[in-house]
C-alpha cells in the first residue's frame, strides 16, 4: 500500500508496558502529538520524522522478524492513515497494540488490534482531553493507562471511576507511576487499598536501558 505516514522511529526492543509486558516487539513511532502532558517521555517525537510507505514499514517489521507489533508515537491517530497501518498488520498476522492518549476517536479500529489507551489526570495538564465517549467503545481486549503523578491524580481517578463505569469495558486498567514524581511504595498501597481492580505497572525498559531513546 502506498499510503505514507511521517514516522519518528522503527525500531525492535523489549515491551515494557501493558499486557504483552518483556515480549520482543517491533515500535513503529509515528510523528506528531497536540497534547502537551507534563511527564511525556517522546517529545522528540513532536515534530520532523520521515514519510514512509505503509508498505514498507510492513516490510520493516517483517525483516525484524518478532510477531508484537506496537504502533505508538506522539499521538497515532493524529495521522488518519494509521487505521489502515493497523489493518495491514493485522492482515500480516502480527500481534498488534495501538498506544492512544484518549484524545482522538477510536472508532474504526480494527477489532484485532489491542487498544492501549491512557485516561489523562489533572497532573498531566491535559486532562480535559479525555474523550469519554471512547469509553463506549473499549472492549475486553483493550487496555486502560493511568500515569499518576500525585496522590491526589490517584484520588481523582478513584472518583473517574465511581462517574464513569464504563471504564471497566477494558480488561485491564493499568496504574503508572510518574518518572521521579509518584512515590512507588506509597502508589503501591493505594492500589492495595483501593476499592477497584487496578493493576501496578512498571516500565520495563526504563529499568533495562533507561531514559535512552528508540527503547
Amino acid at each position: 500500500m502506498n499510503a505514507q505516514l511521517r514516522i519518528s522511529e522503527v525500531f525492535t526492543s523489549i515491551q515494557g508496558e501493558a499486557a504483552t509486558t518483556g515480549y520482543p516487539t517491533t515500535f513503529i513511532r509515528l510523528t506528531g502529538c497536540p497534547l502537551r502532558c507534563d511527564y511525556c517521555d517522546s517529545e522528540y517525537a513532536f515534530k520532523e520524522g520521515s514519510r514512509y510507505t505503509i508498505n514498507y514499514l510492513l516490510e520493516e517489521c517483517r525483516k525484524a522478524g518478532v510477531k508484537h507489533v506496537c504502533v505508538t508515537g506522539g499521538e497515532p491517530l493524529a495521522q488518519p492513515n494509521c487505521l489502515k497501518l493497523l489493518t495491514v498488520l493485522c492482515e500480516a498476522d502480527f500481534i498488534v497494540s495501538l498506544e492512544t492518549s484518549g484524545a482522538f476517536d477510536i472508532e474504526g479500529i480494527d477489532d484485532r488490534v489491542s487498544i492501549v489507551m491512557d485516561i489523562k489526570t489533572p497532573d498531566s495538564c491535559e486532562s480535559d482531553k479525555n474523550r469519554l465517549t471512547n469509553l463506549d467503545l473499549i472492549q475486553i481486549k483493550d487496555q486502560i493507562k493511568v500515569v499518576i503523578c500525585s496522590e491526589s491524580d490517584f484520588r481523582w481517578f478513584e472518583l473517574f471511576c465511581s462517574n464513569q463505569p464504563n471504564v471497566f469495558n477494558a480488561g485491564i486498567i493499568w496504574i503508572s507511576p510518574s518518572h521521579n514524581q509518584m512515590n512507588l511504595k506509597r502508589l503501591a498501597d493505594l492500589v492495595i487499598k483501593s476499592q477497584y481492580p487496578f493493576r501496578l505497572q512498571l516500565q520495563l525498559h526504563k529499568q533495562i536501558w533507561g531514559e535512552e531513546p528508540g527503547r
